[in-house]
């Protein structure tokens, strides 16, 4: 008795389905793995630098600021274990079904193997086989006789291999779940961990708002004050620029024309072939450049945020802002020139570097390693981070410019 097609062909047709659902879900659980990983090393440093920022009695706003960043993460941690555990499910269903289909595979190929064994058995005799070749009207029915007896024991030879795979296969498809299920109960069993820690972040984060809202006029005047020095930083970088970009227009002999004066158009570099080369370069590098620090955490992003914890109070960034390690090192994100050094009053040393007519600045600086006129390279170090006057923390402030107008650093540095 031998399988019929259109069962052999949907058996075969359902496996390769399996196989490529599970190869695609295979590569699906290794990206959500990935995750998981950076997930629990970013919290395992948000830890580590709120618990430097402890040590320094930062101010209520910057805790309130570090909880919020952690439960975020943490968060995102509890979507992608559950994730991760709603895929096991998924994987664990398709491989009990697999071990039901070949058990009945496996069934069917021992009920036919048997059937062979037996008629087999029957005509097992040499006498018999002779007899049966003898009984040949003609040579050539002979020879086809000899040809079916080697047929017939070929085929119950490779039902027998079959039976040895499929038994095989269902072994380890058995192993493969069992291993699934543990994987299972470990991600659930992190997940009742990660909640527990979410509750406790959540209630010290209630009591924190709660002491903010006490005093919320003190609070608002300080987010205030500390824009407005923002402000001031950021229109004395903006002065730089424009020197910068006069001294180019300057050197080539160019001047601005009447109209873009007119227009109020922002006034940009004058490019020489290679200031030109350099510019397309750095903007090919869009959403590839390297990161400014080994290693730090965004602080706080660009453009126009509502505060955390006083939603009445918006306040705008004109770079980010990264939070790293006391005693890290600013690091160039792309080759260029050293345009301008400028200790600027609240922000430490600023280092502008040109790449043709886009700028990366770092500011926040001490200890320089660099000087006017240095041509640098990707990940040189420019200077160590200098500690944030208002909250403590070693915050390097990144910011990029085409010409004159400030671009979103998130855009061009990778995963940013």
């Amino acid at each position: 008795m031998q399988l019929k097609p259109f069962f052999k062909y949907t058996l075969f047709f359902g496996l390769f389905l399996s196989a490529t659902l599970a190869f695609a879900q295979t590569d699906k659980q290794a990206e959500l793995e990935r995750q998981r990983r950076a997930l629990m090393s970013q919290i395992e440093e948000l830890s580590k630098l709120r618990q430097n920022n402890k040590q320094k009695e930062v101010n209520v706003l910057s805790q309130v600021e570090d909880l919020d960043s952690k439960i975020k993460t943490r968060q995102n941690l509890i979507r992608v274990t559950n994730s991760q555990a709603n895929l096991l499910t998924q994987k664990i269903n398709q491989n009990i079904n697999k071990i039901s289909e070949l058990r009945d595979e496996l069934k069917r190929l021992k009920e036919d193997y048997a059937a062979m064994v037996q008629k087999s058995y029957k005509s097992k005799s040499s006498q018999s086989r002779i007899m049966f070749l003898l009984s040949s009207e003609s040579f050539l029915q002979a020879y086809k006789r000899v040809q079916y007896m080697k047929q017939y024991s070929n085929y119950r030879k490779k039902q027998g291999d079959q039976i040895k795979e499929r038994t095989a296969l269902l072994q380890e498809t058995n192993a493969r779940l069992i291993d699934q299920k543990e994987q299972k109960q470990q991600l659930i069993a992190q997940n009742k961990k990660e909640q527990a820690k979410l509750e406790e972040e959540k209630k010290q984060q209630d009591a924190l708002i709660a002491t903010i809202r006490e005093k919320e006029s003190t609070y608002v005047a300080q987010i205030n004050k500390k824009q407005a020095e923002a402000n001031r930083i950021d229109r004395e970088i903006d002065r730089l620029i424009r020197e910068a970009i006069a001294a180019s227009k300057k050197e080539s002999g160019a001047t601005a024309p009447e109209r873009e004066i007119k227009k109020g158009a922002m006034p940009t570099f004058a490019l020489t072939p290679a200031a030109k080369a350099l510019a397309s370069d750095f903007a090919s590098n869009k959403g590839r450049m390297d990161w400014p620090v080994e290693r730090g955490r965004v602080y706080k992003k660009f453009g126009t945020s509502r505060h955390p914890t006083l939603p009445n109070i918006t306040t705008y960034n004109s770079g980010i802002e990264i939070e790293t390690a006391p005693g890290s090192v600013a690091r160039a994100a792309f080759k260029g020139t050293v345009q301008q050094i400028q200790l600027i009053r609240g922000g430490g040393y600023t280092i502008l570097i040109r790449h043709g007519n886009y700028l990366t600045v770092y500011q926040n600086l001490k200890n320089l390693k660099v000087k006017v006129n240095d041509q640098v390279n990707t990940k040189q170090a420019l200077g160590e981070i200098a500690e944030n006057s208002f909250n403590g923390k070693t915050i390097l402030k990144f910011l990029v410019y085409k010409d004159s107008e400030r671009l979103n650093p998130a855009d061009w540095v990778y995963n940013m």
